[in-house]
């Protein structure tokens, strides 16, 4: 049934490296790709790998250890205190993976006296952690405000607080309105806690995210991210905020105590791609104007692009089965597009989801622009 109705998932095979242009396993031509989360293309930028083969080098492949046991090299402790000073927060915390740091957080720091007010389209693994911590657990309408304070109000009877929402939503690249969020926590004396995987590293006007982009650096809490898009793109995540916070994780957060350290390859490409972004802001402003580009000549065309000026652009189509079948036309004219549908999606929210990257030339977002043109009007949906 998954297959007809035109949800079935099935995985691309690349022969290279990850990048604005690919070859597929198989042979053929190659493609121009907008699919991955390589907002700044660093995960092939020479720098960065040159760091990975360098700190490898040095020390070796992984550590066949946790973290406590024998597991913390010295890259682990700068890489952690780089991340803080990125953010401007007191101290940070490695993990494999952001899925790993917000299946960690919520256990940890929240008890059966205390509350989550959570985005009804948090990330998958937000929406995990939260069920794997024993507080109370509200969810409010998606950037809702009326909703969110109706149901601070109700939580006013707990010990504790704490609002979750992603800083960028990924499927529709919008922005939660963290400077209303962070007015109605101070009302509510709620702490806030953002999860800013597509935000890092670009949003923002020195990349620092949507907290920097709206003006609120001090008034959110906690900050999960990852360094697995923007930030070099292997692997990995993390959380950073107070230290008490941070402290209170390295004792009690499970995929912390109980996963591998980061491999050090990962953390010299991560902690290079922070140094290129600390170094000039130029990188984390290069995103903008490519953004633009393909978001006013797509609308242009006649399409609708949801989200707001975000470089992932979900074109909307409504239908699942039109989205798989316009993206493998797509991709038959040597563009690499992916259709979303249920259940990633709502059912009736069906879209082909372009992520734009700053390595893509003004000549590969308009050949995009052209074959969704062409594709579109094929099948009528323009």
């Amino acid at each position: 049934g998954r297959r007809r109705c035109g949800t079935w998932k099935s995985e691309r095979v690349i022969a290279s490296r990850q990048g604005p242009h690919l070859r597929l396993a198989g042979g053929g031509a190659e493609i121009i790709n907008f699919c991955a989360n390589n907002y700044l293309g660093l995960s092939s930028h020479p720098e960065v790998i040159r760091a990975a083969v360098e700190v490898l080098e040095k020390f070796g492949a992984g550590l066949s250890s946790v973290r406590f046991i024998c597991g913390t090299q010295s890259i682990h402790k700068d890489l952690e205190e780089k991340i803080a000073r990125f953010h401007q927060r007191e101290d940070a915390i490695l993990y494999a993976s952001c899925f790993d740091a917000n299946a960690g957080i919520f256990e940890a720091l929240l008890t059966p006296e205390d509350a989550v007010l959570s985005d009804e389209l948090n990330h998958a693994s937000i929406i995990d952690g939260i069920r794997l911590c024993k507080a109370n657990k509200y969810r409010y309408k998606h950037m809702d405000m009326q909703d969110l304070e109706a149901k601070l109000k109700e939580a006013q009877k707990h010990r504790l607080r704490l609002v979750a929402t992603d800083g960028a939503f990924s499927m529709d690249g919008d922005i939660a309105p963290l400077r209303e969020i962070c007015q109605l926590a101070q009302k509510y004396d709620a702490l806030v806690f953002i999860d800013e995987c597509h935000a890092t590293g670009f949003l923002g006007p020195n990349g620092r995210g949507t907290d920097e982009l709206l003006g609120v650096m001090d008034k959110v809490t906690i900050i999960n991210s990852t360094l697995g898009k923007a930030l070099g793109g292997a692997a990995g995540g993390y959380t950073t905020g107070p230290k008490p916070l941070i402290d209170l994780l390295r004792q009690r957060s499970r995929p912390y105590l109980f996963s591998n350290s980061l491999p050090p390859a990962v953390v010299g490409c991560a902690s290079k791609a922070l140094d290129l972004l600390m170094e000039s802001n130029a990188i984390a402003q290069s995103m903008a104007a490519k953004t633009q580009r393909f978001r006013s000549k797509m609308t242009a065309a006649g399409f609708t692009i949801s989200g707001k000026d975000h470089p992932i652009c979900p074109v909307m189509l409504g239908d699942a089965r039109l989205a798989s079948v316009m993206a493998e036309d797509m991709l038959n004219r040597g563009i690499y597009v992916i259709g979303f549908s249920y259940p990633v999606v709502p059912k009736g929210k069906a879209r082909i989801r372009v992520q734009i990257s700053a390595v893509h030339s003004n000549e590969d977002i308009d050949r995009c622009v052209e074959a969704f043109t062409e594709v579109g009007r094929k099948h009528g949906a323009l």
